[in-house]
């Protein structure tokens, strides 16, 4: 879907049309843009940006409190009309997914076809538009799906896939951040002609198994296929506070009270996990986390807290330098009871 958020709020408020509007909290707290109109994208404001400083890079804009009730709404509306299509659609967030349509119920060959008209039934039931991308493999559908948003669609036909790449910047591949980007760089990699020419020998001694990843997509290959059902394999709770956190005392109260959140939730799921981790955001924006992985499942919060708390204190410079926010999970959830037999499709994906 475009600017997701945004378009729903100019739907539903004709006055907000053609004007700058941020959703996302109020610019004189901590928060940070969850989505923004093109209008606004034109100052350089984009997802996850402090709202202070859109205000600062675009003092007209209209900031507005998000309603994600009425967001999860039309997602669903949305994700029903998906699997009228085809029943392999994995949904990655509200207004997101992969689709698989090789064998879609309309018995529709041309993958275009089929994309203009799941994009003309979308607008038709929520007057909202979205952008398709075509190919064989999922990491490109997602690269093709943002050339040219919005209301856009973009094929990558078959055997095409490296012409596309060459000079697509190694930014744009799912998964490079700024770090990334950074050491490829250094290593004279600013394209994916660029990265195909490393041997994946090479990027694993770089990057571990991300590299295999990287020269993988840089091939214009993928061995990941759709999943439409999947369980999440962690429960996490986190909180960004409205002042940076100096005082030990008071992050530690903190995780208790995170740590009885996630062992609520774990309770209320009937799902448990043996690995703690913690998440540290310090006030400059440098993010971390660290992990133990017990022996047994935590029989209470107050294990997840004990644990939590003993990587606070020896793993991160809390007390030495002020933290934003906190995050506390517990992964590698045991799903024995809940497994789902993952059938193998086909790709033919946007």
């Amino acid at each position: 879907m475009d600017a997701f958020f945004a378009a729903v709020e100019q739907r539903d408020r004709p006055e907000l049309r053609g004007k700058p509007v941020i959703v996302g909290g109020d610019p004189q707290s901590r928060s940070v843009v969850s989505t923004c109109s093109y209008e606004a994208r034109r100052f350089g404001i984009h997802s996850a940006m402090p709202s202070s400083r859109a205000r600062r890079l675009c003092p007209q804009a209209i900031f507005i409190l998000p309603d994600f009730e009425k967001y999860s709404a039309v997602s669903k509306t949305v994700m029903s009309i998906l699997r009228n299509y085809t029943p392999l659609v994995e949904q990655v967030s509200l207004d997101e997914a992969y689709l698989d349509v090789m064998e879609n119920k309309l018995r529709i060959d041309d993958p275009v076809g089929l994309a203009k008209l799941i994009k003309q039934h979308i607008f038709a039931a929520t007057r909202l538009t979205a952008s398709a991308g075509i190919a064989t493999a999922m990491f490109l559908a997602k690269i093709a799906s943002d050339f040219r948003k919005p209301d856009g669609l973009t094929v990558i036909p078959p055997h095409e896939e490296v012409v596309f790449l060459k000079n697509l910047p190694v930014r744009k591949l799912p998964g490079v951040g700024p770090k990334t980007e950074a050491v490829l760089h250094r290593i004279g990699v600013r394209t994916c002609g660029d990265l195909r020419e490393m041997s994946p020998q090479s990027l694993r001694d770089h990057f571990g198994k991300w590299g295999v990843h990287l020269s993988q997509m840089a091939n214009g290959t993928e061995e990941r296929e759709v999943v439409p059902f999947w369980e999440p394999t962690q429960v996490s709770k986190e909180e960004t506070f409205e002042k940076d956190i100096l005082r030990v005392d008071w992050l530690k109260a903190k995780l208790g009270k995170l740590s009885r959140q996630v062992f609520s939730e774990l309770v209320y799921k009937g799902k448990s996990g043996r690995t703690i981790v913690l998440k540290v955001k310090y006030h400059d924006f440098e993010q971390m986390t660290r992990s133990r992985t017990l022996t047994d499942f935590p029989e209470s919060w107050q294990k997840i807290y004990r644990v939590s708390e003993e990587l606070l204190l020896t793993k991160t410079l809390a007390g030495q330098k002020a933290i934003r926010l906190l995050g506390v999970g517990v992964s590698g959830l045991d799903l024995a009871k809940n497994k789902t037999v993952k059938k193998p499709v086909q790709k033919e994906l946007f």
